[in-house]
């Protein structure tokens, strides 16, 4: 199974559309093609938030290139009534799963509780490549969540992330640290592969630090890509490593 992240610097309107369908047929070697959290709409929308969210109508260009790869992207998207912060599952021509993003930070530069809605589950679902968990950012940081990946059959767990850059050292930076330890955690814990996949950027003086990577069931990272840069890299996942995630999830 090859997965393509796509680590970049998405505008603050609705021009990201034709970018993520271009970047798509860039990487048309990958089974899977995962964007960033909010990829399609930008993060710092605010009150432009109901004005630029999508319908789930007007993303056919996504459902028709997901008829040569599966497409993990994230979007602010009208449902129901209400605007969510959602993760979408693309693939063979139909939209597969939507997650909406069940933790809403609304604290020091965080303020999605004031705009989007909160979503109520973590679910897993079907794909051509086993089943899979999208998760978005924040709720990855809720002891919830890992019981509640741990409770399903799933193989692989995708986290969106649209991560700003925060305490800066002489080593790297705290944000980029404390990810690390959290996503292996997951992987170790759920017996997952992980695949992170976070922007690069600045909207209004918030910079995002990038570092997207691959976890693999073990703990360990089986390629990482580079802070504060825009880059994409096609990642081989090892089907064994993933066979025996799932011997450890049903055995230990």
């Amino acid at each position: 199974m090859k997965v393509a992240l796509i680590q970049s610097a998405p505008k603050l309107n609705r021009s990201n559309l034709a970018e993520a369908v271009a970047l798509i047929e860039q990487n048309r070697e990958a089974d899977v093609v995962v964007f960033p959290e909010l990829f399609l709409s930008g993060y710092l929308l605010q009150d432009k938030l109901f004005e630029d969210a999508w319908q789930i109508e007007e993303l056919d260009l996504l459902v028709q290139a997901s008829r040569h790869c599966d497409i993990v992207i994230g979007a602010a998207l009208w449902d129901g009534g209400k605007v969510y912060n959602s993760a979408l599952y693309f693939s063979q021509g139909k939209l597969l799963h939507i997650h909406h993003k069940k933790h809403l930070p609304t604290y020091g530069m965080f303020e999605e509780g004031r705009y989007f809605a909160a979503g109520e589950t973590i679910n897993a679902f079907s794909t051509p490549f086993g089943k899979a968990v999208m998760v978005i950012c924040e709720d990855l940081w809720r002891a919830e969540t890992i019981a509640a990946i741990e409770g399903t059959d799933a193989e692989i767990v995708y986290v969106l992330a649209a991560s700003p850059a925060r305490g800066f050292e002489d080593e790297g930076i705290t944000i980029e640290s404390q990810w690390d330890a959290l996503l292996k955690s997951a992987a170790l814990l759920t017996h997952n592969y992980v695949v992170f996949a976070n922007r690069v950027g600045f909207e209004d003086g918030l910079g995002f630090w990038g570092g997207s990577r691959v976890v693999t069931p073990m703990g360990t990272i089986e390629h990482k890509l580079k802070i504060f840069e825009s880059e994409t890299a096609l990642v081989t996942l090892n089907h064994q490593l993933q066979k025996l995630g799932r011997y450890l999830a049903k055995n230990f």
